[in-house]
């Protein structure tokens, strides 16, 4: 089948990645950090044929994801992912830390299927979301997951796939610090002003109300060999 690699920023410069440019079935193509639809639209042609790769961060995979949304091929493109730096999406899907290793599986691991994460602002998320310190009413589903002020609140798909997305509500105080965790297919939060972080990344901007939710198809991730 063979797969393309996109590799962003100076990925390209870790561990065994070079070596990929030695594989006949794997295309290699380097791409900004964060790449845009200007980077990786005219790239995704025919894709549904092959493997799709990502090596960089989580913010350089949830902006390859946003592009697969886009173009509506969630559906049919597997995604494979090489990890560099801290990355909550690798503990999420159990990659190896070894990147010779996380090669492998990005290449030929066999497909699980991973709750994709939305917002209200047009964005995904596909490793952790954090919000606050804040104050305010957030629910999971029908559940009232916060009434007042907390610590932070902390987001991420549910890999188990049987939920759409944890939530975890922290509470720092005199006793320590608490966390309530919830599970459920959105999140909606109604507070002070905040600045969501997705995938590592700030939100351009402030804002008063922020939603996460289950997209209605989950990514095809490559995250265990077969």
């Amino acid at each position: 089948m063979g797969a393309l690699v996109l590799a962003c920023g100076d990925s390209a410069e870790h561990g065994r990645l070079t070596s990929l440019t030695e594989r006949d079935d794997v295309e290699v193509r380097p791409v900004p950090s964060n790449p845009a639809r200007p980077d990786v639209d005219p790239l995704l042609a025919g894709l549904s044929e092959r493997r799709l790769v990502v090596a960089g961060t989580d913010a350089d995979l949830a902006a390859v994801v946003l592009r697969l949304l886009r173009k509506e091929l969630v559906d049919s493109v597997t995604v494979g992912f090489v990890p560099v730096g801290d990355s909550p999406v690798a503990d999420l899907w159990n990659l190896p830390s070894d990147t010779g290793k996380a090669v492998e599986v990005a290449l030929r691991g066999d497909v699980d299927p991973i709750p994709l994460l939305r917002d209200d602002a047009g964005g995904v998320l596909v490793g952790l979301g954090k919000i606050g310190p804040t104050r305010g009413v957030g629910y999971c589903d029908d559940t009232t997951a916060l009434r007042g002020g907390v610590s932070g609140i902390e987001i991420t798909p549910d890999p188990t796939g049987r939920h759409g997305l944890v939530v975890r509500v922290i509470r720092r105080g005199l006793l320590g610090k608490r966390v309530s965790e919830f599970r459920g297919r959105a999140f909606q939060l109604g507070s002070l002003p905040v600045t969501p972080i997705k995938d590592g990344v700030a939100h351009p901007r402030q804002t008063q109300r922020w939603t996460w939710y289950r997209h209605t198809s989950d990514l095809r991730v490559a995250r265990g060999l077969i």
